[in-house]
């Protein structure tokens, strides 16, 4: 059975068990109508063409309804909108460019960081809302079709190999094996982290398997080239079975003790990736690790399978080429420069070869006839003696 650290199913069955008066803080028609695109999300109804079939994970479900109830409250707050559907494109557009510039605010004070995925989720209800009203009959204008969609690239905290052994050097045991765990294998952490189990491990601690039930896009069996050897005295220093979790973690207390290792050893200073080192995160060793590996594997493609992926893009979204350096070489200028001539080179000495090995194959002929006329001469030399 697959670990839900996070515990999505069960936040979406507790929150379907408290709908029985509506979903409180929004009106009567917000409500029904949240609850409605939810409901038929949670049965792949009502789908967009463009959008795979069939139902949404239950992380979807609960990002759905969380960022449509806060989008009702909003609207309801600042435009007095009290039905979602009657929202113009003006008070659309202003509300999502306030949240882009700063003008609307977090309650915190803070300005909002993933504007995108709000943009996003609103425009996904609203091609519901559009694909349910034609089965009624009833045409709906898209007013979402301009809407902002580009994503803000988040900060992260980007650690060099040196400072991630300066981690490590100043971590607890068990925490230095999971950081150079995650910095090794790149792995989605919690999520596939959590589900690894002692029977993943092979080749004598060298390879991991991440198995299809537990990947978020494909399974794949990587080689553990830094943390092998740690690895195996964990799992051996903990008497861990084969069934057993190898990192049986909670993410919040992982993430506490990260932060507060990162302070004390690296301060409170901002990392090339624009986020303190303070604010590390088993997240942002992924990050790292694409760093580590971008300049040491030979292709891209061995790449992208060592870290999950499908799209290339992914490669720099999540390293920034940060850590990359210049390592073209003047004999691989040479090559470049040179290769034609050396190639016409090539070319004419395999003719010439080719010319003296004819030249080499008839004087061995010549010679041939030559040895067979000699052994004539010699056998009537031998008639004319007798």
């Amino acid at each position: 059975m697959k670990i839900d650290p996070y515990k999505h199913k069960e936040r979406y069955i507790n929150w379907k068990n408290t709908l029985e008066q509506g979903i409180k803080g929004i009106s009567k028609e917000n409500s029904d109508i949240v609850i409605n695109y939810v409901t038929d999300m949670e049965n792949g109804l009502n789908v967009s063409r463009a959008s795979q079939k069939g139902s949404r994970s239950y992380i979807r479900l609960n990002n759905l309804k969380q960022r449509l109830v806060f989008l009702s409250k909003q609207f309801e707050n600042y435009y007095k909108v009290t039905d979602l559907t009657k929202i113009t494109e003006e008070q659309l557009f202003t509300f999502f460019n306030g949240m882009r510039n700063g003008t609307i605010m977090r309650l915190d004070g803070k300005e909002y960081q993933s504007v995108s995925d709000y943009v996003k989720v609103f425009k996904a209800f609203w091609h519901w809302y559009i694909k349910v009203s034609k089965k009624k009959g009833k045409e709906v204008q898209d007013l979402t079709t301009d809407l902002d969609t580009s994503i803000e690239k988040p900060r992260w905290v980007y650690l060099t190999e040196a400072q991630v052994k300066q981690l490590c050097d100043n971590a607890k045991f068990e925490y230095r094996v999971l950081m150079m765990f995650l910095y090794d294998t790149g792995i989605r952490a919690p999520t596939e982290l959590v589900n690894l189990r002692v029977s993943d491990l092979y080749s004598d601690y060298k390879e991991i398997h991440i198995r299809d039930e537990i990947r978020k896009t494909f399974g794949r069996r990587i080689k553990l080239m830094l943390c092998s050897d740690l690895v195996k005295s964990y799992v051996k220093s903990k008497g861990l079975k084969e069934s057993d979790q190898i990192f049986g973690i909670k993410p919040v207390t992982v993430n506490k003790y990260i932060q507060r290792l990162a302070t004390r050893v690296l301060g409170e200073a901002k990392s090339q990736a624009g986020q303190k080192y303070s604010e590390l995160t088993m997240y942002d060793f992924r990050h790292c690790s694409c760093c580590y590996w971008l300049p040491r594997y030979k292709s891209e493609s061995a790449l992208k399978y060592r870290f999950g992926w499908k799209k290339s893009e992914k490669i720099h979204y999540y390293s920034e080429l940060l850590g990359m350096k210049d390592t073209i070489a003047e004999e691989d200028l040479l090559v470049d420069v040179t290769k034609t001539e050396i190639e016409k080179r090539l070319e004419r000495s395999e003719k010439e070869k080719e010319i003296m090995q004819e030249r080499f194959n008839q004087m061995e002929r010549q010679m041939q006839k030559l040895l067979e006329l000699s052994k004539i001469a010699e056998t009537k030399i031998e008639l004319i003696a007798i």
